[in-house]
């Protein structure tokens, strides 16, 4: 049995995260830690579940806080014996429009849960989930863990701050710390200001399409069931193998923006017509994961090609409206771009 403190656990990847382990392992508790930003919604996590969290057996609970509260933080900490550390400001265009927060929680909020795995014993390994927006863009036809740390965006800088952070604890103070890079992520629960969805909930509701530039920027998608299958091999795999670790988890194909919103029309037989506006300022050109470092130390790798990762993507928001119609108005953000023009993205 585990007991699993899962931060930032109601949002997209945390909370497909916490129903993968909840359903896998009848055994396993969850503990988790959510401070509900727009982006984070209880719903996300089994109802049932929740209902049942004041009982002595619960396995899964809750709790609303940040997790930049170091007091709240250790008093978790000493419930468990494992941590996956997701929580994070995560959206890259969001991250030009308002970057303070980003740096407060995605660096400072990971200083404090790394200072709490140094501080308790009993924790026996520390996930911390990176990004592969550390890399910028790729300099070679895929991007192994090896590859120069360029960021490009106020996101991607942080994040890039927490990941070095992460393992100069586990070189300084040798924590059990993995980290994991993980490419661009799509599925259920996504926020509607991610590419994918926002094109989705677009083409379903017979609206223009708008793609950044002339949508040739490439990313290289994961299923989010993929990733938590990923997930799952760092959580049972032998701590000493990847202690101090950093592990991409990517499919290993690259798809244009453009591409994907093309075939978003298709599937869904939309009217919606695609067009362009100015290029997001720090856009990464291409993003394509090396794969043979997961399939060497875990046995992992993606199994969902996209295309059938985004019909069963499309079916989901199709058949969801309402867990996603009170977002429409949060898929555009205002930024000021460099020629300092307010433009929507």
């Amino acid at each position: 049995m585990k007991k699993i403190l899962v931060t930032g656990g109601a949002g997209f990847i945390g909370s497909n995260f916490v129903r993968y382990i909840l359903d896998k392992y009848p055994d396993y508790r969850v503990v988790v830690l959510d401070i509900l930003t727009y982006a984070g919604n209880t719903d996300n996590l089994p109802k049932d579940m929740l209902a049942q969290q004041s009982r002595p057996d619960a396995r899964l609970t809750f709790w609303y806080g940040n997790v930049c509260n170091a007091d709240l933080v250790s008093t978790l900490m000493a419930e468990v014996d494992t941590v996956v550390h997701f929580a994070a400001e995560s959206h890259v265009t969001r991250s030009i429009y308002d970057n303070k927060v980003f740096f407060e929680t995605d660096v400072m909020g990971t200083q404090v849960i790394a200072n709490s795995v140094l501080n308790h014993k009993n924790i026996e390994r520390f996930i911390h989930i990176s990004t592969s927006e550390v890399y910028g863009s790729a300099e070679g036809e895929v991007m192994d863990e090896e590859h120069i740390l360029n960021p490009m965006s106020p996101y991607a800088s942080a994040k890039c701050g927490a990941d070095r952070l992460v393992y100069s604890y586990w070189a300084t103070y040798d924590i059990p710390a993995v980290i994991i890079r993980p490419f661009n992520n799509y599925g259920q629960n996504q926020h509607l200001e991610k590419a994918v969805p926002r094109f989705i909930t677009s083409a379903l509701l017979g609206e223009a399409m708008t793609v950044h530039g002339q949508g040739q920027a490439e990313r290289d998608w994961l299923y989010v069931g993929d990733h938590c299958q990923a997930l799952d091999k760092v959580l049972h795999v032998d701590i000493n193998k990847v202690k101090g670790q950093v592990i991409n988890i990517g499919s290993g194909v690259s798809t244009s923006v453009y591409d994907i919103a093309k075939k978003v029309k298709a599937l869904t037989n939309a009217d919606s017509e695609i067009i362009f506006v100015g290029d997001r300022p720090g856009q990464v050109v291409r993003h394509t994961s090396s794969t043979q470092k997961a399939k060497d130390l875990l046995g992992w790798e993606a199994t969902t090609s996209f295309d059938d990762g985004l019909r069963t993507t499309i079916e989901w928001y199709r058949n969801n409206p309402k867990w996603w119609e009170k977002s429409l108005w949060l898929r555009q953000v205002p930024i000021h771009t460099a020629a300092g023009k307010i433009e929507f993205h």
